[in-house]
């Protein structure tokens, strides 16, 4: 059988050639943003409040799927289910191009936290068979556009951890793998906040050795 590890191994060198970007346009989508997104995302996708996801850098086809989820009801929050109900799917490849031109502005990472975060980031916890964020998140935290798979770089470690939060306790169902509810499901609190925070300071380029 198949370990976990191996399977987001698989998953993370997937070579899909989905399109990555849609066929949204950037301005309408910016246009778009102005009127509904600014007060709790940011004008440019980079929210103040930590409690909101950073939409700025973040991949095109994630976010049209998100919006869809929302809409759908297959994702459940109260405030973006009334946020997308009204939305073409037009409007949400413009939104979702519109944010993902935009540079996310990274924070900084805990000190205290950067060891763990960083060795459950890119080794994972063999122990409890938890493999390695970067196998589909990327080694510079840009994600997986072809497969949808989020940008973590410089997102805010307090909604990093509700997300985990949610899926650990099967809140949040919508991995169609249920990859990340397994994943989040056999991490502690403290890992949570540790691999959370390294994302936060999380830059999206490689840094060479």
């Amino acid at each position: 059988m198949k370990t976990l590890t191996m399977t987001a191994l698989v998953l993370g060198a997937s070579l899909l050639t989905l399109d990555a970007s849609g066929a949204g346009n950037a301005d309408a989508g910016k246009a778009k943003a102005t009127t509904i997104c600014a007060a709790c995302h940011g004008a440019d996708g980079n929210s103040a409040n930590p409690t909101f996801p950073k939409l700025a850098g973040q991949n095109a086809s994630y976010i049209a799927e998100q919006l869809a989820d929302f809409k759908s009801g297959k994702r459940q929050n109260a405030i973006m289910a009334g946020m997308a109900q009204g939305l073409s799917d037009q409007e949400m490849q413009d939104l979702a191009a519109y944010f993902a031109s935009q540079t996310v502005q990274t924070g900084e990472a805990d000190p205290g936290l950067v060891k763990l975060g960083e060795r459950l980031y890119r080794a994972g916890n063999h122990d409890e068979n938890v493999p390695a964020c970067l196998a589909c998140h990327s080694p510079d935290g840009v994600g997986n556009p072809s497969m949808k798979v989020p940008a973590l770089a410089g997102q805010h470690s307090a909604y990093v951890i509700a997300q985990l939060q949610a899926y650990g306790s099967g809140q949040r169902t919508t991995d169609p793998n249920k990859m990340m509810e397994t994943i989040a499901g056999r991490l502690t609190p403290a890992e949570m906040q540790a691999v959370a925070s390294y994302v936060e300071g999380l830059h999206g380029t490689v840094t060479q050795p």
